[in-house]
């Protein structure tokens, strides 16, 4: 099915409040052109919250859900409703307070459905263990099995009138043939949405690729993908699966989720955006806020090097990088992706790495006016106390008054 033609499917219109890449360099990778629409599907909140050790309370749920509904994320799945009467309010209020589309995960079991039909939701997210590995000693049934409970309660869903999304779970160690057989019937009984889950992270961009191709063969529904970073590839599968013809990717806010977690929303939005210039309709300029609030509530911290969110992601020490940074931030940075994007800010950062320039710069910024000489004399002493404590602008002022670095006067800062 092409990937235009949502009808309904598609989020109400918001005015772009992101601010676009300018252009894309020229050199070995500036196409652009192999993705044209790109939908996201937020598991934050389900997928998300199944991370060892973690859990969202009722209000935890209820502001992160705000934050993607204002962000204009396309579907928020918000829970697990049979789970616990606690989770079904949340989803319930969620589903009645959101403006996007939400999604409820149902097993293909009778009550779970009914749950996720009486929260409200707009979608129902059903599964069933399609590889034989899960069937044989997690399920416990055959293959027949489950694809007869499969097309009972995509059609139960489809009865009530809501959208169905199925997943064969386990879909990248299912064998093919069965795979393209429980599509096809689930597709035939009125799925809306196809879910390809590598639900143990084992797939490769390029295998992920040629699945995804064959699944768009044998169906008429929309495809999404839901990936797992075991081998720290699900953002890049998630994007493969576009590349081959998903319309939508689950991914979830600074890739928590299952074990190593899933496809970070962070990663994915911004690769769309900045490397295949795919307006998504996603106001970017909050994403570092969105994952500043998920990594409090689920106490996961966000590693200092995590793409597009890190603290580092926009931080330069090296004197090289930092001073090409200064004349021109296109030099060591992607240049189609700027901190004012994300809703973050560039650093300088002072260290035993640090040169001249940056030394210089920041002492402009803290209000000296140093000479050559100065700054070489602090920047010595910077990469002498770097190589053993942080350096801060507290540490930088104390050498700059040391040394007798002067002040510039009111009338030129002025």
């Amino acid at each position: 099915m092409e990937a235009s033609s949502y009808g309904c499917l598609c989020p109400t219109t918001r005015a772009r409040r992101n601010l676009r890449r300018i252009e894309f360099f020229q050199g070995t990778l500036d196409s652009t052109s192999e993705i044209t629409d790109a939908r996201i599907f937020d598991t934050t909140l389900r997928d998300g919250e199944q991370s060892p050790r973690t859990s969202f309370n009722y209000e935890d749920k209820r502001e992160i859900a705000a934050l993607l509904d204002e962000m204009g994320t396309h579907v928020i799945e918000a829970g697990f409703p049979v789970n616990s009467d606690a989770e079904f309010e949340a989803v319930r209020d969620i589903a009645e307070s959101t403006r996007v589309t939400t999604c409820g995960l149902a097993r293909v079991v009778e009550k779970d459905i009914e749950a996720a039909l009486d929260s409200g939701v707009d979608m129902v997210h059903t599964f069933v263990s399609t590889s034989d590995v899960q069937l044989q000693d997690s399920m416990h049934a055959t293959r027949q099995e489950a694809l007869d409970t499969a097309v009972d309660c995509v059609e139960m869903i489809t009865d009530a009138g809501a959208e169905c999304m199925f997943s064969p779970m386990d879909a990248t160690r299912t064998d093919e043939d069965f795979l393209v057989e429980v599509i096809e019937a689930t597709s035939a009984a009125g799925a809306d949405w196809i879910n390809i889950p590598d639900t143990c992270g084992v797939a490769t961009p390029r295998r992920f690729y040629d699945l995804i191709e064959i699944v768009d063969d044998c169906t008429d529904a929309y495809i999404d993908v839901h990936t797992h970073d075991d081998f720290g590839l699900a953002s890049a599968n998630a994007i493969s699966g576009f590349e081959a013809g998903a319309s939508q990717a689950q991914v979830s806010v600074n890739g928590i989720g299952e074990r190593a977690g899933n496809a970070a929303y962070e990663e994915v939005v911004m690769a769309l955006e900045s490397l295949y210039d795919v307006d998504t309709g996603i106001d970017t300029t909050r994403i570092t806020e969105l994952s500043r609030i998920v990594e409090e509530k689920s106490d996961i911290g966000v590693p200092a090097n995590k793409p597009v969110v890190g603290r580092n992601a926009f931080s330069h020490e090296s004197g090289i990088h930092a001073a090409g940074v200064i004349e021109n931030s296109d030099t060591f940075e992607p240049g189609v992706m700027t901190p004012e994007m994300v809703g973050a800010t560039r650093e300088l950062v002072l260290g035993k790495h640090t040169g001249a320039h940056s030394v210089r710069e920041r002492l402009v910024d803290a209000g000296y006016d140093p000479t050559e000489a100065e700054v070489r004399e602090v920047t010595r002493r910077v990469k002498e106390y770097g190589a053993e404590e942080q350096v801060t602008m507290s540490v930088l002022e104390r050498f700059a008054e040391e040394i007798g670095v002067t002040e510039e006067s009111e009338e030129v800062r002025a």
